[in-house]
This record gives structure tokens, sequence and C-alpha cells, in this order.
């Protein structure tokens, strides 16, 4: 197995010259991202660096990752300033997901054992988001973990375990706060009635 090979199947890798090239090529990418004032420019450039790209989606800038090949966004997703995914393995977001500001995916990982971790070794693991998920700013989403669909995570959340769909989740570490009820849905189709542009 390659050293990305190995990298992508979670296993312990070390970065060589090829994935080095990658993020080099990477970085290059999003420093044009990073300064351009186009937004049109800017979307070009995000389909070319992501693994895919749903219709409707849009980064704000600045935004940060290691390779992009292994982001998978789904349509009408949206992330505020400031966000950082550590994409060794893949990250799939699903549809109408929504970002605040400095929201970080870390499928990176490190050995515990400091004689290994100091060879340069490391590992990722997968992220998996569903859709209609909000994620609140500050808010850490470690490698591993999968949040399902219509989910809301409250800001300054690390998210280092499983969440299950139709709940709001909150807190360090991230746990249920409770289910998104019928309650909740007339309350906010209520009060979207009650607006007007």
């Amino acid at each position: 197995m390659t050293q990305k090979d190995r990298m992508l199947a979670g296993k312990l890798y070390r970065v060589d010259e090829t994935l080095a090239a990658h993020m080099r090529r990477t970085r290059e990418r999003l420093h044009q991202f990073n300064l351009s004032l186009d937004a049109a420019q800017r979307q070009t450039f995000l389909r070319e660096l992501l693994g895919g790209m749903g219709e409707n989606s849009y980064i704000e800038p600045p935004f940060h990752c290691d390779y992009g090949a292994n982001i998978y966004v789904g349509k009408n997703f949206y992330a505020n300033f400031e966000c950082i995914i550590l994409d060794q393995c893949p990250i799939r977001i699903g549809d109408n997901v929504f970002f605040g500001p400095r929201v970080s995916l870390y499928s990176a990982g490190h050995p515990i054992d400091a004689q290994i971790r100091n060879s340069y070794l490391e590992f990722g693991k997968p992220i998996t988001i569903g859709s209609d998920v909000w994620v609140g700013g500050d808010t850490v989403i470690l490698g591993g973990v999968t949040v399902g669909s219509n989910v809301v995570i409250g800001a300054g959340s690390v998210v280092t375990k499983d969440i299950p769909s139709d709940c709001i989740a909150v807190g360090n570490p991230c746990r249920v706060l409770r289910k998104i009820t019928e309650e909740d849905r007339t309350y906010w189709n209520a009060a979207a009635q009650e607006w007007t542009p």
C-alpha cells in the first residue's frame, strides 16, 4: 500500500513526498481562494479543490484544509468564516448543512504513545454529517464521528462520539440535550408565518 492508501484506510502512515506535494498544491489553491474578491472565481477554486460539491454550496474565506479531495459536501452547504477541515480520511457532509464561524473537522489523529508519535506516524478516521444539520460556531468534530440528520450542535461543542438524528446536542464532550419535537416545529412554523419581508 502507498502512504496515501494507508492514510485513506485509517492505518498508520507517514507523510511522504507524494502527500506533501498534494498538500502544497492544496495550499496554493487555498491561498488563491482566500485572497480572491470574486465570488464566482472562489466557487471555481472550490469545485477544483473538493472531492465533490453540490449545488448552491458556499464556503466563506478564509477556509483551510489539508487535501481537499477527501471532502464531499451536498447541496445548500454553507460554512462561515475560518472553517478548518483536516481531511486525511473522507469527510462527507449532507444537504442543507450550515456551519457557524470557526467550525473545525479533524479527521487526523496521532498515536498516544510518544515514541511512535515522535516518529511522525499518524492516522485518520472518517467523519460523516447527515442532512439538515446546524453546527454552531467554534465547534470541533473529531475523526470517527457520525452526526445524524436533523441535528443542532450547540456553539463551542467538542463532538467526540456519534450524535443520533433528530436532536439538539451541546457541550464538551458533546452530549444529546434533547430530541427535536413536534412542538419545536409548531413553534418555528408559527414564528416563520409572522415574519414579513
